[in-house]
């Protein structure tokens, strides 16, 4: 099956306001900014995204963060994103903080059909036993916290339930991608963009090289066509756009 759109508008456009988004990506690798672009043009809003951060440096998720595009984020870094922590603080935005672990397992355990696992990060801290402001009501005080999550014991040690992530949409970057939809990823971009492409129930890849079925190794594959619905192939200029989000240069 080509799975191939000829545009990123085309690749998003049945994505409707309030959609639920797994969004790849570590710091800024990996990020699929061409269709997050693609979901800004098209001026949908009220949007629930799941991803490790919320962009930086006006790239990324902060294009949409930044015109009030997101209601929900479900992650486990804010980082140096100023525009998150106001808009966090200010009770503007919905936030659910959780281990990057455990973030990482949830979007896996969504794509593997595992409804709910038990894990020990969290336990003894509000993770587990609730209270954690999801929003805030600009006032400083807290509109909606957490709720308390069930703990277990296990051979004399506790575990704490955490239920697994599913969302209406993925979107990813791969470095290579072929028509049927099987991605292969580089370095830190692979840490966050399989688990996203796995959870969401309509996967769209933006992919840095395109090539036919059968010229990547089997072995190679780091994701497979399965969970991908959509590829867009990038232009060389999409595809060399990279930023840096930390420089560090010798005096």
């Amino acid at each position: 099956m080509d799975k191939v759109v000829a545009t990123a508008l085309e690749a998003v456009a049945d994505v409707p306001d309030g959609a639920s988004l797994a969004v790849g990506g570590f710091g800024l690798s990996g990020v699929p900014n061409v269709l997050i672009q693609a979901l800004y043009e098209r001026g949908v809003g009220a949007l629930s995204v799941v991803s490790n951060n919320c962009g930086a440096m006006e790239s990324g998720l902060a294009v949409l963060l930044a015109a009030g595009r997101i209601g929900r984020v479900t992650g486990s870094y804010i980082g140096g994103n100023k525009e998150f922590a106001r808009q966090y603080l200010a009770g503007e935005l919905e936030v659910e903080l959780i281990p990057q672990g455990t973030l990482a397992e949830r979007l896996r355990a969504g794509g593997a059909g595992v409804p709910a696992f038990f894990t020990p990060a969290g336990v003894g801290t509000q993770v587990a036993e609730g209270g954690l402001p999801w929003r805030y009501d600009g006032s400083g005080g807290v509109a909606l916290a957490s709720p308390p999550k069930e703990v277990r014991v296990f051979d004399g040690v506790e575990y704490v339930l955490e239920r697994a992530i599913r969302t209406d949409f993925a979107l990813v970057r791969a470095a290579k991608g072929d028509r049927h939809g099987n991605l292969v990823f580089n370095k830190s971009s692979r840490n966050f963009n399989p688990l996203a492409a796995m959870a969401g129930k309509v996967t769209i890849a933006e992919v840095e090289e395109l090539v036919e079925p059968g010229e990547i190794d089997p072995d190679a594959v780091h994701l497979p066509g399965v969970f991908v619905q959509r590829v867009l192939a990038l232009t060389p200029r999409q595809a060399a756009d990279k930023k840096i989000e930390q420089r560090t240069v010798s005096s």
